[in-house]
Parts: structure tokens; sequence; C-alpha cells
């Protein structure tokens, strides 16, 4: 090779991206290039074209699969770079690509180069390759903006504890207070993003991720094509949306310390296995500090109590009420009251005891 860079100059090509189906698997396209191709395909085709080489960033190793993959160019992508054989022109690096305003949509199958031929896919409209996330336009806005803003759930019902008078033996009614849980909203994104401070990645799949530095709306913003998401915004706040199932595997413990209050409304049911090794010593453990309330409501249902191979025990600093509105029944093979002061025993209808002897001290 006679001709190579800083020996007989520096050969600079701007050109289109016509193919990237790299048989290799380097991130190599074909590019059509500005006053060294013709724009007639019949008369050059693009599998006459030759591979050219993306040049990757200093921060990316690119060796063995380590740093960043070189894709990202699609049909259709401007592009500007040099000819390492210099004058020979056949072994193009690309630099760089090139942001435009296009004036014409590509035809799929043309007699002409310099666009997606192959496809027809790319550019998509007549605006700036800017993304349109970046540019922020009333009057050409995102898709997604309009998805979220359907997707976003608002008056989502929280748990509730209705008041409820419970009748005291021997005593004054007494009173449940009630625990009310109003609902709840998702919050809107805070998106307003100005130019040039939103920087913007999207894939031709549609998936989307945003660093927005814009004053007073800084946000960051991930989003898979499907719709699952997550957005921080500019106070703080995390907006996570799973659009089907959620898995949580850790090998590990898992901690979580939330300062404020916890609300979880679940359209379907809940089930909890705890302890599923067996492991002595690994207890379901559950605290409520001072001036607080356990309540369980079920609008309309039983509350099941079981333990197969223990006892079920309870205690209470104060009283035990149980206020029925029909029986209370309980069967065992020993029934054993202690009782230190006064027993009370109110029947209204009749009284009886039955048994086998009736011991009365």
């Amino acid at each position: 090779m006679t001709n190579f860079m800083g020996k007989n100059g520096f050969q600079w090509f701007v050109g289109v991206v016509e193919d990237r189906q790299d048989p290799k698997h380097l991130g190599r396209v074909r590019v059509r290039c500005l006053g060294y191709h013709t724009e007639n395909h019949g008369d050059l085709p693009t599998s006459d074209l030759p591979w050219a080489h993306p040049m990757n960033p200093i921060t990316s190793a690119t060796v063995s699969g380590v740093g960043q993959t070189p894709l990202g160019v699609v049909e259709g992508t401007w592009v500007v770079g040099f000819f390492q054989d210099g004058k020979d022109a056949q072994q193009p690096i690309i630099m760089g690509t090139l942001p435009g305003v296009p004036k014409n949509l590509p035809t799929k199958d043309s007699d002409k180069g310099f666009q997606d031929r192959l496809n027809g896919n790319y550019p998509k409209y007549k605006e700036t390759d800017v993304n349109r996330l970046a540019v922020n336009d009333e009057d050409n806005p995102h898709s997604t903006l309009t998805l979220r803003k359907a997707d976003r759930e608002q008056n989502i019902g929280r748990a509730d504890f209705n008041a409820v008078d419970i009748q005291v033996a021997n005593s004054e009614p007494d009173a449940l207070p009630a625990d009310d849980g109003t609902n709840f909203s998702e919050p809107e994104t805070t998106y307003n993003a100005k130019y040039p401070h939103n920087h913007v990645l999207e894939t031709e799949g549609g998936h989307i991720r945003e660093y927005d530095d814009t004053v007073d709306a800084k946000r960051i913003h991930e989003r898979h094509a499907s719709g699952s998401s997550y957005e921080i915004l500019d106070d703080g706040t995390k907006i996570t949306r799973v659009k089907k199932d959620n898995y949580d595997l850790i090998t590990g413990d898992h901690y979580a310390h939330i300062k404020g209050n916890h609300s979880t409304t679940v359209d379907g049911g809940v089930r909890v296995f705890v302890n599923a090794n067996a492991t002595t010593g690994s207890s379901y453990t559950i605290e409520v500090g001072n001036k607080s309330n356990v309540n369980v409501q079920v609008n309309k249902g039983n509350i099941n109590l079981h333990s197969s191979d223990g006892d079920i025990n309870l205690k209470s600093g104060k009283d035990v009420v149980i206020d029925a509105a029909q029986g209370i029944y309980m069967k065992g093979n020993l029934y054993s009251a202690e009782i230190d002061g006064t027993w009370l025993e109110k029947v209204v209808g009749n009284n009886t005891k039955t048994g086998k002897k009736i011991n009365l001290n």
C-alpha cells in the first residue's frame, strides 16, 4: 500500500449508509460517499460499496466484547469519516454521524443511491433528525408522551377500616375507630424539556433513555418499547411501571426502610410463603409501635387462622373482646379457664351445661 493517512494527505468523506448487514459482525456498514461514488445504483450497486469500519470512542475498549458495541447507525444515516488508504479510497473509517433536516423520504428499490433504498425506512419524516423528546415541539410531539398520559392511573383505592360498634359483655358498648384510606393517583410526568438540555437515546425498536437537564424539570426516564418504564422526577419522586409480570429474585437478604407511609393496593390475591426451607427460627414477625392499631377487615368472607401442628397463643395487656352477631363455637379435648377476679355470666335465653360429671366448688 503506497497511500495511507499521514503520508499522502488525509482523505475525508461524507456519505450515506446503505447496508449494515456485516457478514463478519464487526459493525461495518456500506457507505455511498459524495464525490467518490455515483448516485446511480445501476452503475454502482450497494453490494459493490466498500465496507466502512466504525470508530469507537476512547472510553470503549472494543476488544473481546468489552466496551461499547459498535452498532447504532441505520440505513439512511449520514456519516463522516476518512479513508485510511488515502486516495485509493477502499478502506473507509466512520468517525461520526451527521444530523440534518431531510428534504426527501426514501424510496425502496429506487435506482438512486444516497438513501435507504433496501428497506425504505429512514428517514421517517421531513424534520430535524434530533429526537422529538429533545426538541419538544408542540406541533410534533413524541408518540410516547400521548401513551404515557393514557397509561396514567388515577383514583386508585386504598384499604379502609370502617368504624365498628362492639358490645362488651356486662358493660357499655364500645367502638373501634375508622381508618379511612383516601384514593391516590400516579403523579403526572414533569416532562417540560427545553432544547438543548434533554439528552435522549432512542433505538429503532422504540426503547428510550432520557437524561433531562432542563432547569426546574430535571428527569431521568427509561422506557421499554412495551411501555414498561421508570421515571425520576425533578423532586426525586420515582414512578415505576411494569406492563406485565414483575419478578424480584434476591440471593441474600432484603432490607427496606420507608420513613413515611406504605400503601399497597392489589386487585387480585396475595400469597406470602415464609420459611419455605423449614429453617429453625425463621419466623414471620410483625411489630406495631405505640399508639397504633392492627386492623383487619373482610368486607364479605371469612377470616381463617389454622395451626396444623402447634398452638395458637393470644395474650392481651388489657381486655379480649369477642362480639359475634350469631354464635360463638369452641371445640376441644380440654377447656380450662382461670379467673383471678370475678366471673360474670349473663344469659338472656337458656343456660345449659351437659357433662358426665359437673363439679361446683
